[in-house]
């Protein structure tokens, strides 16, 4: 497939006006296919030549103003429009286009728990021309409408207000079939164009005069019914508060929510029917943090209604105009409309981490980069990461502070009222700003937008005469607005704040203070700066020796990231993290800072930078805080501690005996009942121990014939101790092009184990020739998944960094592997020195 450059997206804008798109899908034909009928009405500005992008299975007939087209002219995804005369025309085109099964295009999904079948469209980027034709760039905005004839029993959801308008009788499987119209939308963009089809369970209420609905599938609808009020009562919270915010009012005509099954991505932001993983139809007991992203998700894609949808990037250049609103709004939104009101530590934890570690990785980027740094639909696509969401909504939270809330909001309802149902650009946002602050926003977006990396921030502390002197050391070159915690010990050796100062550095690096030093100094306390911080030497110890008594969870988790960029950055033995995790975590109160503590000492600490040789007393550490959290829990006051407890106590298991009683009771002494989640978490682990085989696998899947079932079961089997299961996962997921994304990634999942580096040494060098082949064969949503999940990161060895730099230049190697390898490498390479250090 043909990626569109920038400079042929700004050539055919000038070019054309695209006004309407007519969609007619028939999807009762089958399970592999689907037919496409489209009628598209656009202008020509003066005569010349276009094209159109397409991708069919079979391209049926093609008709110009009635007149035919070649259809052998469709070459590489596009069919040229050649002679177009001044004014307005209509193309129409038949085609038979094929099912996705990696989350792509139209994606169907057959419920193995009841054999239903259900479609959804995932439209992004450029994705729209595998369902149907379309001048396919984010600034030829146009009305879309659908027709969709599905079977009988099937609901059609789409952008706008969808109705039953008839039957079609005669269809080949008897049952007749239904036909669907979609009401107009307003002009959007063709990514945001949308359709899910199937025997859905759906919900629905109507708020502010709206209509919303909530879809899952059948199988899942009583785990959807017990979740149903809260979902809902989280999405019109916060539809009413943006609607405090915003000037603009929600534009579009219905707000559908659709949980879809092997969704690639958390949520899309389709307007009037956005579509989530429909993971987040909880089928196992979950922790509150996990319900808070689930909610956080819910926020974000609703800010999308103004972030993205009515005022859209020009180009992909500017996908932070899109996600970093929607990430910042997200969490702010949550905050202030809902009981989640600790979602800024949850961020700190997870998200800023991830914008932290992207920023200081070869494949950093501005977060609104250079337009000529993105000249194609390739390129872009990999602008979507830790720097686009979380580097960028950092960014947002520190101009808030920096710029005040009221005149932040003034400038973004300027904006929307400017580019309503319109295209906009990093310039065009700076303007509106500018309109309602004496402050430089231009050089603000220059200084935090346009460059890359991350800066670090080092207090140095001289005691003097009644008082004591703070300087701040800046590594780096942005300006930075921030508090400065200080925290003393009262006579019951409990740390307590004295006061928060506020400081812009670099205008106040060297600032006196009087009264004692502080027991703790923290820079960046409540989080509104984006930089690494170190503690001076005394705070270091504090924080070593109490942590979990410093006040203020957002605060503790300013504390652990900067242990944790320590230990990254070779400052901290990973060691020294790990006894601090197993003195401090049993006492924590916070279930986002316990979880992600947790995870970076597991995933990182006791699989990555420790020797392989420690790994046994690091796991054995994670077994001992487990345990401590679990005493605490077993009173049943904190059952989300509880569950993380359980969960990292099957994750760090080194022998079976305990697990398998587990399994043999279905309960957790002293914790909870198995439920599904928790018997594959287990059969898992003891796959990986070597103490079960295929036979119980089978009998678990019998047991649980559900997706996550078969999802858990492939797991499993890749994740089996033998030369036969190794070779057989090895198989499925590069030889076999059937495979589901997400079947691919559970397979994945299981393959590589520390455990079993001997049995699966014969396959790093492999994994880099064969991942090549299959990214150029399947295309970048499984080339995306290989990087992530079949990366064999469990490696920690030169042979491995050199096989890895051999594939990524590897001229056959496609831009969503190669960005992924390169990552996963430089990764690599950070866990050597941590090593070495």
């Amino acid at each position: 497939m043909s990626a569109l450059t920038r400079n042929e997206a700004q050539l055919r804008a000038q070019f054309l006006d695209v006004q309407h798109y007519a969609v007619t899908l028939d999807l009762t034909g089958g399970e592999d296919t689907f037919e496409s009928t489209t009628v598209i009405r656009f202008t020509a500005r003066s005569a010349g030549d276009t094209f159109v992008e397409l991708k069919p299975d079979e391209l049926h007939s093609a008709e110009l103003d009635g007149s035919p087209l070649d259809p052998a002219a469709l070459a590489d995804n596009r069919l040229p429009l050649t002679g177009l005369g001044e004014g307005p025309h209509e193309l129409r085109i038949a085609a038979r286009m094929r099912y996705s099964r990696t989350g792509e295009g139209l994606h169907r999904f057959t419920d193995p728990a009841d054999g239903e079948a259900y479609v959804y469209s995932q439209m992004f980027m450029d994705d729209i021309q595998r369902v149907f034709p379309a001048f396919d760039q984010p600034d030829l905005k146009a009305v879309f409408e659908f027709t969709v004839t599905a079977p009988a029993h099937w609901t059609v959801l789409a952008n706008g207000i969808t109705e039953r308008v008839g039957d079609r009788t005669g269809d080949p499987s008897g049952d007749g079939a239904g036909i669907w119209k979609s009401a107009p939308t307003p002009v959007i963009s063709t990514y945001l164009a949308a359709v899910a089809a199937g025997p859905w369970h759906s919900i629905r209420t109507e708020h502010a005069g709206l209509p919303f609905g909530i879809h899952c599938r059948q199988s899942l609808a009583p785990h959807l019914d017990a979740d149903a009020e809260e979902i809902l009562s989280i999405t019109t919270d916060c539809y009413d508060r943006y609607h405090e915010k915003f000037s603009e009012p929600y534009p579009f005509d219905s707000y559908d929510q659709a949980f879809v099954p092997e969704f690639n991505a958390g949520a899309m932001e389709n307007p009037g029917l956005v579509t989530f993983r429909d993971e987040f139809v909880f089928r196992s007991a979950v922790t509150d943090t996990e319900r808070q992203t689930r909610a956080m998700v819910i926020a974000h894609e609703m800010a999308h209604m103004w972030f993205g949808d009515l005022v859209t990037l020009r180009w992909w250049d500017d996908i932070w105009l899109n996600e970093s609103f929607a990430e910042y709004m997200g969490y702010q939104t949550l905050t202030e409309a809902t009981r989640f009101t600790g979602t800024w530590t949850e961020f700190g934890v997870t998200r800023k981490s991830w914008g932290y570690d992207a920023d200081q990785r070869p494949t950093t980027h501005p977060v609104a980069p250079d337009p000529d740094a993105v000249p194609d639909t390739a390129s872009a696509l990999l602008n979507f990461d830790g720097i686009s969401y979380a580097k960028g909504a950092s960014a947002l939270r520190q101009l808030v502070a920096w710029l005040g809330e009221k005149d932040f909001l003034a400038g973004i309802n300027t904006h929307f009222t400017r580019h309503k149902f319109a295209n906009a650009s990093l310039a065009d946002f700076v303007d509106s700003l500018a309109a309602h602050t004496d402050r430089d926003v231009h050089a603000w977006a220059e200084i935090w937008l346009r460059t890359t990396g991350i800066d670090t921030l080092t207090p140095r502390i001289e005691e003097s005469h009644g008082g004591w002197t703070l300087t701040v050391d800046r590594q780096g070159t942005r300006p930075h607005h921030i508090g400065v915690g200080l925290y003393d010990r009262d006579p019951d050796n409990t740390l307590v704040p004295r006061e928060l100062l506020t400081l812009d550095v670099p205008s106040d690096e060297i600032v006196s203070v009087s009264g004692a030093r502080p027991a703790l100094l923290l820079l960046n306390d409540g989080d509104f700066g984006y930089a690494k911080v170190r503690l001076d030497e005394t705070s270091v110890e504090t924080a070593l020796r109490e942590l979990s008594a410093i006040p203020g969870p957002l605060t503790r988790a300013v504390v652990w990231n900067s242990l944790r960029d320590m230990v990254r950055d070779g400052e901290l033995e990973p060691a020294a993290y790990l006894a601090t995790a197993d003195a401090h975590l049993p006492a924590e109160a916070d279930l986002a800072i316990v979880q992600g503590v947790l995870a970076f000492s597991r995933q990182h600490i006791a699989d990555r930078y420790l020797a392989p040789e420690d790994r046994a007393e690091a796991l054995a550490t994670l077994t001992s805080i487990a345990r401590t959290l679990l005493r605490r829990t077993e009173d049943g006051s904190d059952p989300g501690l509880r569950l993380a407890a359980v969960r990292a106590l099957i994750d760090a298991a080194t022998q079976p005996d305990t697990l398998a009683a587990w399994i043999e009771d279905d309960t957790v002494p002293g914790g909870p009942e198995l439920d599904p989640e928790l018997r594959w978490r287990i059969l898992a682990r003891l796959s990986v121990l070597g103490a079960v085989g295929e036979r119980e696998i089978d009998a678990a899947l019998a047991a649980d014939p559900s997706a996550t079932g078969e999802e858990g079961a492939a797991r499993c089997r890749a994740a089996l101790p033998t030369a036969e299961a190794k070779a057989a996962a090895w198989e499925r997921l590069f030889h076999d092009d059937s495979l589901s994304n997400y079947l691919f990634s559970a397979t994945a999942q299981g393959f590589w184990q520390p455990e079993q580096a001997e049995l699966v040494r014969e396959y790093v060098p492999r994994f880099y020739t064969e991942a090549i082949a299959l990214g150029a064969r399947r295309g970048p949503a499984i080339a995306e998944a290989a990087g992530r999940y079949a990366f064999p990161g469990h490696a920690v060895d030169e042979d491995n960094l050199r096989a890895g730099h051999a594939g990524i230049d590897d001229p056959a190697i496609v831009p969503a592997l190669r960005r992924k390898l390169v990552d996963q490498l430089d990764d690599l390479a950070r866990a050597l020195r941590v090593r070495a250090s």
